[in-house]
């Protein structure tokens, strides 16, 4: 099937899922750390304080999300999908309203469970479960919504800061949160049957069976697959967190760093088909060999820079990395642990991402407190990636010989 013959017959449940994880773009850090220094000030927070204030509520989010993310299994993504918007819009009204540090634990928890955390696990588990030989593909047309998002809202926020009150741009957030649902439920009318109720199109994982969330904990391959899905929401989010800290380091004022986002996304979008393409011709364990080697590289040249050219190198090749993480989780849960249970699955996968990103902020906040250079950080966040990404090669390349044979 062309991609375009594959576009036009699925565009409303393709579009859905691009709408989805767009929406998720106001509880991600990449939205949140713009407002970092209006934050600080209101509140007087150093860059510990601050960063362990994000850890506490992303942390709390990410317990949930075990619980949480199980629904997906139970619940039609059109009951689930309007929800949790509307939780997502109260939760960008909530900060707006914050009035002191410990509120802002509540609030980053509700930013962070509703977009980062269920927003974008409803959508990437459905682009799994409906799509089997072309999964690749939709899980990289539907993760288009983080991109535009890293794209496009960063620099609109910042242009409306300078028009109005960082509190008013997180009430235009709640507003768009709650425009995008009528769209979501009309795309999603007809919606496939769930997974847990249309037995006769699950694909089954290694040893051709489908495998339970206890099963799966149990497996080598998850516990050696966890830090590499862990060094990616952590540290590229402790990159986009410190980002004020980053450009004040750098010499660089916040809107030219920021105007480096539309590279970083057509860089993104280019490597997301690139990877779904490769996804559905070799399969993901393929995939999962170089994972981590652009985000390796790319932490190198940021860290060592000082020029924004040298900056937008850096940025290119992390987006080539972003751009892996977009279609490869979801795609390595399905095809090798199955999809009847790739809910509960991939919600704890989800849960170990979501305190990735924990950890981040407050591990290089605290950091920056204890005056060790964000640019030394960046050297052992790429060395990170790189032993990560070797155990995760090895871990695949066993476990792969145990997948059935393509249909």
């Amino acid at each position: 099937m062309s991609f375009l013959r594959f576009v036009a017959e699925n565009r409303a449940f393709l579009l859905a899922g691009f709408l989805l994880t767009f929406t998720s773009s106001y509880g991600q850090t990449f939205i949140i750390s713009i407002f970092a220094g209006e934050i600080m000030e209101a509140f007087s927070l150093s860059h510990g304080q601050w960063g362990g204030i994000y850890t506490l509520g992303t942390a709390a989010s990410a317990i949930v999300m075990v619980w949480a993310g199980g629904l997906t299994d139970l619940f039609r993504v059109r009951v689930l999908a309007p929800i949790t918007s509307v939780l997502l819009a109260l939760s960008c009204l909530a900060m707006a309203a914050v009035t002191g540090p410990w509120m802002l634990v509540g609030v980053i928890f509700a930013l962070r469970f509703t977009g980062q955390g269920m927003i974008s696990h409803i959508a990437i588990v459905s682009m799994a479960r409906w799509f089997v030989a072309t999964r690749g593909r939709a899980l990289s047309i539907a993760s288009m919504g983080f991109a535009f998002g890293q794209a496009i809202l960063p620099v609109a926020f910042v242009a409306l800061m300078m028009l109005m009150d960082w509190r008013w741009v997180w009430v235009v957030a709640a507003g768009l949160v709650l425009a995008s649902l009528p769209f979501v439920a009309m795309l999603l009318r007809l919606e496939r049957t769930p997974q847990s109720i249309a037995a006769d199109v699950q694909a089954a994982g290694m040893e051709g069976r489908h495998w339970t969330r206890s099963e799966v904990l149990r497996h080598p391959l998850f516990w050696m697959m966890v830090p590499v899905f862990l060094g990616p929401p952590a540290w590229s989010t402790a990159l986009f967190f410190q980002q004020v800290h980053l450009t004040e380091v750098k010499g660089w004022t916040l809107a030219e760093f920021v105007s480096l986002m539309p590279l970083f996304t057509v860089t993104v979008i280019a490597a997301t088909f690139v990877s779904g393409w490769a996804i559905d011709k070799f399969g993901s364990a393929w995939v999962t060999v170089p994972y981590m080697i652009p985000f390796a590289a790319g932490f190198i040249v940021l860290g060592a820079t000082h020029s924004l050219g040298g900056a937008a190198v850096g940025m290119v090749m992390v987006a080539v990395g972003q751009g892996l993480q977009s279609t490869l989780p979801g795609a390595f849960w399905a095809e090798f642990f199955g999809t009847r249970y790739v809910g509960s699955i991939k919600a704890t996968a989800a849960a170990i991402m979501v305190f990735g990103s924990a950890i981040g902020p407050g591990v290089t906040g605290v950091l920056i407190d204890w005056n060790i250079a964000f640019e030394t950080q960046l050297y052992l966040m790429a060395a990170y990636f790189a032993a990560s990404g070797l155990l995760a090669a090895i871990g695949v390349m066993r476990a792969a010989t145990t997948l059935p044979a393509p249909a």
